[in-house]
């Protein structure tokens, strides 16, 4: 199977890379956005989203010209898509202080929900390995966003309902990560603070503080440690070791 990369990009553009070879070579390219393109999220193999300064969201898919879908609603740059582990939804998050979640399947052209509780930019979205899809489909489905406000919030996808609220971060938080189970949720902020949350206790069980700026956090596969990489050249591994219930 040729293995593709899909980037955006400040030129306006967003670029599908075959690098099965050596060499890699440019698939196709898209024109559409009126602005650089902030972010871009595989759906399969050949559907993808990609999102814009312009404002704008678009469903494109490799061997078509023109977007399948462009959804306008956001009133500021849309800084992150994500697409949940059925393919059905795709969440959007903006400068607009919303995040926005759309129902790809269905023929409306409005949000599905318009999430509007954050009081600052919202610069990312990351969806729960739970719910139909994933490998824990009994598992409540969730959409968390982290916001410059200094808080995360996670959304129940069955209603649009705000679930959680965590708000212990003191600046501006850039990443959120779910662990592979889908119980603990790990966030990062500026000023270099990772916490780590129960989700299903509704509390906070780790903290983490670093040097710089944190901007992007992930965990591995066994749900023993949590990656944190820094504005200061540095990452960090912090180990994990599950509360006893």
């Amino acid at each position: 199977r040729p293995l593709k990369v899909y980037v955006g990009s400040y030129d306006k553009t967003t670029i599908v890379w075959d690098v099965s070879g050596s060499t890699g070579f440019v698939e196709q390219q898209f024109t559409e956005h009126q602005a650089p393109a902030l972010d871009v999220d595989w759906k399969d193999n050949l559907t993808f989203a990609s999102c814009s300064t312009d404002k704008t969201v678009h469903i494109c898919r490799l061997g078509v010209s023109r977007p399948l879908k462009v959804y306008v609603g956001h009133t500021d740059e849309v800084n992150a898509v994500k697409w949940d582990p059925s393919g059905r939804f795709l969440a959007s998050c903006s400068d607009d202080c919303t995040a926005k979640i759309w129902d790809v399947e269905s023929d409306r052209s409005d949000p599905l929900y318009d999430l509007k509780e954050h009081e600052q930019e919202i610069y990312t979205v990351k969806w729960s390995p739970t719910g139909p899809g994933s490998k824990n489909p009994n598992k409540k489905s969730l959409l968390a966003t982290a916001s410059f406000d200094g808080s995360v919030r996670l959304w129940d996808v069955a209603d649009g309902s705000c679930y959680r609220v965590f708000n212990r971060h003191k600046d501006s938080v850039y990443s959120v990560a779910f662990s592979p189970s889908g119980e603990y949720l790990a966030s990062g902020s500026l000023a270099g603070q990772m916490y780590i949350w129960d989700i299903e206790k509704n509390i906070h069980i780790k903290s983490y503080k670093g040097k710089g700026d944190i901007f992007e956090v992930a965990w591995n596969k066994e749900e023993s440690r949590v990656a944190a990489c820094f504005s200061s050249n540095v990452v960090a591994i912090v180990d994990f070791a599950r509360p006893n219930s």
